[in-house]
């Protein structure tokens, strides 16, 4: 997986560049000090999401879900594990779509929704419940061919 060059700190949304050969997953924020890679997914509004596309350098995985929505309550641990698991390799942003506009914008039909950003463009989406595994083997396959 290509190392995230740049990302958007998730306290205040300030861009923040990652230097060649430093560990990502360990960055904090050099305005405000947080941590730039929290181990779990980061929920995001309209405002957040698009400070992440602007300021990430590598790749966003973003879940677009609804608390009403049983699969999406179902996968949300499975996210979880795979954010832990890709820690500083990629971005995890969760969307509620019953509070947000992006979720129309990008076309979802059906939830959980999950897209992949690279370097602010999405390369790819899928629609339905993913175990662990099959979301970390869709974001490198997704990855590789972007």
């Amino acid at each position: 997986m290509r190392a995230l060059t740049q990302v958007a700190c998730p306290a205040c949304a300030t861009g923040n560049r990652i230097a060649p050969g430093h560990a990502p997953a360990s960055g904090k924020c050099g305005k405000c000090g947080e941590a730039l890679f929290p181990g779990a997914p980061i929920d995001v509004d309209d405002s957040a999401f698009a400070s992440h596309l602007q300021h990430t350098r590598g790749l966003i995985v973003l879940d677009v879900w609804a608390p009403w929505c049983g699969p999406c309550r179902m996968m949300a641990p499975h996210f979880a594990d795979a954010a832990r698991q890709l820690n500083g390799k990629a971005v995890f942003l969760k969307m509620n779509a019953d509070k947000c506009e992006t979720p129309a914008r990008l076309g979802v039909r059906g939830i959980p929704a999950i897209f992949l950003f690279d370097n602010g463009k999405a390369v790819a989406n899928q629609a339905g419940l993913m175990t662990t595994d099959a979301l970390t083997q869709w974001i490198n396959n997704a990855r590789s061919m972007a």
